[in-house]
C-alpha cells in the first residue's frame, strides 16, 4: 500500500509521554494540564446534559454559543463577526486547521510556514499535493524575517500560516509583525491561516494580537482557537474558527465530511461560562505565576532560558551542559532523571538543533517544584 503520509509517524508527544510512563517520569512534554476543569463549567455540561441537549447540533454550531463567541470577542479584541456566517465551531483546533487548509490550498500550491512549527500543519498541506515552504525563525529570539518571507513568495505561493502565541516557543507577533503580514497578504493576493490557541495565555503585560484586528488582513484570514488551551479541558476537543463569510462558506463544507459537528452539551456550557469574562481574564496572572514559580527554581542551575511570553510552554537550553542531540538529551533525562520533554528539533522540516527543549508548566505547583529540582541536578 502506498501511504499518503509517508513521512508521518507517531508523533513525538505521543512517544516521550509513552517513555514517560514506562520509566515512572514526571511529564512536562505533552501539552495537558495535570489539574482539573473548573467544577462550575462541569456541573453546566452536566446540566444541558439532563436538560436533553444531547441529539445533533446545527453543523456549524449551535446559535447561542455562536452568538457568545461573537459577544467575547468583541469584548476581547473589540472586533465584530457575524455569528451565522463568520464563526464555526469545531471538534477542537486541530480540526479546523484540518477544514481551513483543505478549503483554502490547491494541488501544486505553496504555503508558507515558520519552523519550529507545531505539527499539524504540514501533513494536512501534503494532502492537498500541495508543498509547504519552510522558514526558520530567529534561534535567539523566535522573531520572523519578513523580508525572507518576501523573498520565498511566488505565483504559486497561496497561503503563510502563523502560530502566535507561538508553540513552542512562546514568542508573540508584535504590531509591526502584523502590519509586516497584512502588507506581503495584500500585495501578493494571499490567505493567512492564523492558530491562536493559546491567546488569553500571554505575560509580562504583553499584548496578543489577533489577525481579526486589522481590517486589509481579516478580509482574508482565517483565525483559529480552542477551548482545550483555554478552559484545561484538552480532551474535551472544541475549537472555532473566525473567518469572512465567503471564506467561512468554504470550511464548512469541508468540516461537514469530517466531524459535521460536535458534543452539544459541552456547546451549551460553553455558551454559557463564557458569557462571564472572569473565567478566562485570569488566565495570564495564573499562569505566569507558574511560569515564575518554575523559572525561579531553575535559578543556579546550568540551563539557560529568556521567559516564555505566551502559551504554556518554557523552551531551556542545555548546549552549556551537553552537546549531545536535544533527543538523545530528551530521552537520557526520561530514562535517567525521570523528567520528559519536549526535543525542539522535531519542529523542524531539516531536524535543526540549538539545544533547546520544550517543558510544559501547565501542572500543579508541587509538580513545578519537583520539575525544578530534578534540572538542578543535571
Amino acid at each position: 500500500m502506498i501511504s499518503k503520509l509517508p513521512n508521518t509517524g507517531t508523533s513525538i508527544f505521543t512517544t516521550m509521554s509513552l517513555l514517560s510512563a514506562q520509566h515512572g517520569a514526571l511529564n512536562m512534554a505533552q501539552g495537558f494540564p495535570d489539574f482539573d476543569v473548573s467544577q462550575e463549567l462541569i456541573d453546566r455540561v452536566y446540566f444541558h446534559m439532563n436538560k436533553g441537549r444531547n441529539q445533533y447540533p446545527p453543523s456549524a454550531g449551535i446559535p447561542a454559543f455562536r452568538e457568545a463567541l461573537a459577544a467575547m470577542h468583541q469584548h476581547h479584541f473589540g472586533t465584530s463577526h457575524d455569528p451565522d456566517k463568520e464563526i464555526t465551531v469545531t471538534s477542537g483546533a486541530t480540526e479546523a486547521l484540518f477544514s481551513t487548509i483543505s478549503a483554502l490550498v490547491y494541488e501544486g500550491d505553496e504555503v508558507i510556514v515558520f519552523d519550529p512549527a507545531y505539527d499539524s500543519y504540514e501533513p494536512v498541506i501534503d494532502l492537498q499535493k500541495a508543498k509547504a515552504i519552510h522558514l526558520k525563525l530567529s534561534d535567539e529570539d523566535f522573531s520572523v524575517n519578513w523580508e525572507e518571507v518576501k523573498s520565498v513568495i511566488s505565483e504559486r505561493t497561496r497561503a503563510i500560516i502563523v502560530n502566535s502565541p507561538h508553540n513552542p516557543t512562546g514568542a508573540v507577533l508584535s504590531e509591526t509583525d502584523l502590519l509586516a503580514l497584512q502588507k506581503i497578504a495584500v500585495d501578493n493576493d494571499l490567505f493567512v491561516i492564523s492558530d491562536e490557541v493559546y491567546h488569553h495565555i500571554v505575560f509580562d503585560g504583553v499584548k496578543h494580537r489577533s489577525v481579526l484586528q486589522y481590517p486589509e488582513l481579516a478580509k482574508r484570514s482565517v483565525a483559529i482557537f480552542s477551548f482545550g488551551k483555554t478552559f484545561h479541558a484538552t480532551g474535551w476537543k472544541l475549537g472555532y474558527a473566525v473567518a469572512p463569510a465567503e471564506i467561512t462558506a468554504e470550511i464548512r463544507k469541508i468540516h461537514q465530511f469530517v466531524t459535521f459537528t460536535t458534543h452539544t452539551p459541552s456547546q451549551f456550557a460553553l455558551a454559557d461560562f463564557v458569557g462571564n469574562s472572569a473565567n478566562y481574564e485570569y488566565l495570564p496572572s495564573f499562569f505566569q505565576q507558574k511560569r515564575d514559580l518554575f523559572l525561579d527554581g531553575l535559578k543556579g542551575s546550568r540551563f539557560e532560558w529568556n521567559p516564555t511570553s505566551g502559551t504554556y510552554f518554557q523552551l531551556v537550553r542545555f548546549d552549556k551542559i551537553s552537546k549531545e542531540a536535544d533527543t538523545d538529551m530528551a530521552n537520557r533525562l526520561t530514562r535517567e532523571f525521570k523528567l520528559a520533554t519536549i526535543p525542539v528539533s522535531v519542529f523542524f522540516e531539516d531536524g535543526h538543533d540549538a539545544s533547546y527543549l520544550r517543558v510544559c508548566f501547565a501542572k500543579e505547583d508541587e509538580t513545578l517544584v519537583r520539575a525544578a529540582e530534578i534540572m538542578q541536578k543535571i
